[in-house]
């Protein structure tokens, strides 16, 4: 029936009714919290004097985001789990680069680390590595290089692998790779299970875009390329059947869940990417969204609780099962209040 008869808004009129039918939840538990973690002390570090266990350093460009000491990483770790958030996903500093990076598989790398201190603290806190090779390289790209400086896809797999099991052994819950190179998910599988961690979990990085939005991370994780750009192995942002084609190789090679980045402007092909794969999909919220938001809230042009909340609800309501986000810690701390 039309109008009178049929009133919408008989529904809206309470926060009674309103939460009734709401059709889209965000629960502290579906989140996660990036964090980055350095080798060294970090410059500046906050506290300058006190012992390095609470050196904590300030990234410009991310307000509330810090490079962690490995100690001040499980405080923070800890702090995201009282507030129920499902799992810490980590990025590390090492104290030195080198061609190959070759620090992103060493046994007592600065990931390895943080995941052994983490799990060691916090058991039942899930953690999450980041398996890539763009903040161990000098170069700052995701791979290996040719003589011609293009990066060698099938060379960088190997070093992927030995990566992936590495954290795998220090304790992580799920290793992520982030490279874009072809067949990773499937060296990464086969590395996995002839190591003997069949069980360890794979959340691919499946529709990566060259994206705009990542400038504050790289600064976080000092990992720019020092020259060039990563339009050669990440996704074009105009390619949404590339995208879905992307994520199936992936569930084909081994993936058990597969994810799209960045978020906010690709909530299109979360959904699409979940149709297609029926995996659980994760969706990163990167760090030019979470700059865009604070650099706003901060100006006094938008209410940050309220447009955290929408963003996140809008993933979820995409289809997003899982929102990687700096966030994280407000959101959840948000989500237990009342509006």
């Amino acid at each position: 029936m039309a109008f009178p008869q049929t009133r919408m808004r008989r529904l809206r009129a309470s926060a009674g009714l309103r939460g009734l039918v709401r059709e889209t939840d965000v629960n502290a538990g579906q989140l996660v919290l990036p964090l980055f973690v350095t080798e060294t002390e970090p410059t500046g570090a906050r506290g300058e004097g006190q012992a390095s266990s609470s050196s904590r350093q300030q990234i410009a460009t991310m307000p509330g985001v810090e490079r962690l000491s490995l100690s001040a990483l499980v405080e923070e770790a800890r702090e995201a789990a009282e507030l129920g958030i499902a799992a810490v996903m980590l990025f590390g500093l090492p104290a030195e680069k080198d061609e190959h990076g070759s620090g992103a598989w060493e046994e007592a790398g600065v990931v390895q680390l943080a995941t052994r201190a983490i799990k060691q603290a916090l058991p039942e806190l899930l953690v999450i590595t980041d398996v890539c090779l763009c903040e161990y390289t000098s170069h700052g790209h995701c791979g290996v290089l040719r003589e011609d400086e293009t990066v060698d896809n099938d060379a960088t797999l190997e070093l992927l692998a030995r990566t992936a099991v590495s954290h795998a052994r220090a304790g992580a819950d799920l290793v992520a790779p982030s490279d874009m190179m072809d067949g990773r998910v499937r060296a990464i599988r086969e590395e996995l299970d002839g190591e003997g961690f069949p069980q360890t979990p794979i959340l691919a990085y499946s529709a990566k875009f060259a994206s705009a939005f990542y400038g504050p991370f790289r600064e976080a994780a000092d990992s720019a390329p020092a020259f060039g750009d990563r339009r050669g192995y990440q996704m074009d942002p105009a390619n949404g059947r590339e995208a879905v084609r992307e994520a199936l190789l992936d569930v084909q090679e081994g993936a058990d869940m597969v994810m799209v980045k960045p978020a906010l402007a690709y909530g299109d092909l979360i959904r699409e990417v979940k149709r297609a794969t029926r995996l659980p999909v994760a969706a990163y919220n990167v760090s030019g969204e979470y700059a865009m938001v604070k650099a706003a809230a901060a100006a006094g042009y938008l209410d940050e609780r309220a447009t955290v909340l929408e963003i996140l609800t809008s993933l979820r309501r995409a289809g997003a099962d899982t929102i990687i986000t700096y966030h994280a810690k407000d959101a959840a701390a948000w989500l237990t209040q009342p509006t």
